[in-house]
Order: C-alpha cells, then structure tokens, then sequence
C-alpha cells in the first residue's frame, strides 16, 4: 500500500499530479484553481521550489500581489540565480508600483540570462 500523508490519504504520486494540474489551471487561465492545488503539495513539501514558484505565478496572474512577490522571493533566497524568478518579481513590483526594486530585479534577471525580454525590460542592449 503506498504510503499516505496525514489524514488526507494523500501520496506522492497525488501530489505530482496535483502539481500537473495546477500547471493546466494556469494556463487555462484559472489561477486561483491553481493556488488551490499547490497549497495542498506545499504543505506536505514545503522544500519544493518548483511548486513554490508556479504558485507565485499564480498569485501574480490572479493579481495577488503580495502573496506572489513573498512567494517569487522565497524562491530566489533558495535559488539567488534563477533568472525567471528575478523577472517575475520585478513585474510584480513593477505592477505594485514600485520602480526601483523591479529595475534591480530586471537587471538582475537580463545579467543572469540574455533572454531578449530580460534584456528589454531592464533597458539593456540586445
């Protein structure tokens, strides 16, 4: 029998698949849907990244702020060079209007990777 996680009869295998679906709801556009799978995996794996930063992108699509930008910057203390979570933070602060931290940001992202977007939104030269 394989092994379950609390009460809920959960297993890994659920939350992989709890994890893929999220990863659907999102891009059908439904991101509170999404969050709703992904607090359920995060609070049985709360090491995962992966899962963290797509419920970022959640909170951020749903226009949820301030959960997004404390969830993009979660995953930048654990993973300080990834490129995509630097962006997604600075259009948060961006869209919270707050120009300097999301220009630090941008800027961090486009040193990170030369993505042609990073390089623009951080006022690089392609």
């Amino acid at each position: 029998m394989p092994e379950t996680s609390g009460s809920t009869g959960r297993t890994p295998e659920t939350h992989v698949i709890d994890f893929r679906a999220a990863e659907h709801l999102l891009a059908s556009r439904d991101p509170r849907g999404a969050v709703k799978l992904l607090d359920g995996v995060i609070d049985v794996h709360p090491e995962n990244t992966a899962a963290r930063l797509l419920r970022a992108r959640a909170f951020f699509a749903a226009a949820q702020l301030r959960p997004a930008e404390l969830e993009f910057s979660l995953v930048l203390e654990r993973e300080p060079d990834n490129a995509f979570a630097h962006f997604a933070l600075a259009r948060t602060y961006q869209r919270q209007g707050r120009p300097h931290p999301a220009k630090r940001h941008f800027r961090l992202a486009a040193a990170l990777d030369p993505n042609p977007e990073y390089l623009k939104a951080a006022r690089f030269e392609a």
